[in-house]
């Protein structure tokens, strides 16, 4: 794990020398990000919130970070790594099942999820460090449902790559955003978990580096025409967070 953390560490090493911004981001952003830093120097670099949490706690050298959990974000700060006044939320998801695009609605019950997985896994992010993983655990535990799926999850160091084995069929459902599921024609949403069923999904930014440039960005993210992207790709507008 610690090679895989200094492999990504010294390979944003080399995109930072000539990149004006580096981002860190959780992956379930990358087409309105991708959309949002098209022809500009800024480089962003992809993978669960976990994850990239640990880096920048390592000395990573992010510009921003954007996660999409607060808990991981509240470590950063309680660490002394990102400061308070440079957090914003700006976005949120809903959590959803998808299945391949040729079966039909599955039932969020015991016999109707023991059915479309007959046999088979859900994919869904690790349940113990990545957002969406912790999220579906949440809904399964709300749903009485977790004792019974809790052996029967994939889990994966991202969302994304647990949206990838169900669209390769290596998993018959999977556990991820709605976004997740709108950004691939290979999959649909079979069922969607209800309110309440699991914390609000919260995107939150941090500005970790004093440039310049870093802060023109962020503005951009956090206001009117990083809202309109992620609209425009099916995110949400940001709760208020609680007292």
């Amino acid at each position: 794990m610690m090679l895989k953390y200094l492999t990504i560490y010294l390979a944003l090493l080399a995109g930072s020398a000539t990149a004006e911004v580096t981002v860190f981001a959780a992956a379930s952003l990358k087409e309105p990000l991708d959309a949002l830093t098209a022809d500009s120097d800024i480089v962003v670099s992809y993978g669960g919130s976990g994850t990239l949490a640990r880096q920048v706690m390592q000395g990573a050298p992010a510009d921003i970070i954007i996660l999409a959990h607060v808990d991981w974000m509240d470590i950063l700060i309680d660490g002394g790594h990102v400061a308070p006044d440079r957090v914003a939320d700006f976005a949120t998801n809903w959590l959803v099942l998808v299945g391949p695009k040729d079966i039909g609605d599955v039932p969020l019950t015991e016999d109707g999820i023991r059915a479309a997985i007959n046999g088979g896994r859900i994919a869904t992010g690790m349940t113990e460090a990545v957002p969406a993983g912790i999220y579906a655990k949440a809904a399964l535990e709300n749903l009485g449902l977790w004792e019974a799926f809790e052996n029967d999850l994939a889990e994966f160091d991202n969302v994304r790559s647990a949206l990838a084995q169900v669209i390769r069929g290596q998993a018959p459902l999977g556990i991820v955003y709605e976004t997740d599921s709108r950004s691939s024609d290979d999959v649909r949403t079979v069922a969607v978990f209800p309110e309440g069923s699991f914390p609000p999904i919260r995107y939150v930014a941090a500005l970790v580096s004093d440039s310049p440039e870093a802060a023109d960005y962020f503005d951009r993210l956090t206001g009117p025409e990083g809202e309109q992207i992620f609209a425009r790709f099916g995110f949400l507008p940001p709760v208020e967070p609680p007292q």
